[in-house]
């Protein structure tokens, strides 16, 4: 299954590497990868391949949602087809 996992903080050192280690210890692969900074933010989007994460998907959210909050990060991740139905025109 693949899913887009996005990322949005105030701008700061390892923001980057923070997740995709995080991404990366739970055998996730990033297919894509999009950043960019406005200003003092940091907004980022990747799709990635959940095919080898062993962790429900329920958890996996729950787990970057808290790991991204002890960086004051807001980390979101919604499965692709979930993500592509809603931005159907």
């Amino acid at each position: 299954m693949k899913a887009i996992v996005s990322v949005f903080a105030k701008d700061s050192k390892g923001i980057t590497a923070y997740v995709t280690s995080l991404l990366a210890q739970q055998e996730i692969n990033i297919l894509d990868i999009s950043q960019t900074l406005m200003q003092e933010y940091f907004a980022m989007i990747m799709l990635v391949d959940l095919a080898d994460c062993t962790l429900p998907f329920n958890e996996l959210a729950e787990l970057l949602k808290a790991k991204g909050a002890e960086r004051s990060l807001d980390i979101h991740i919604q499965r692709q087809d979930i993500f592509e139905a809603m931005h159907r025109i």
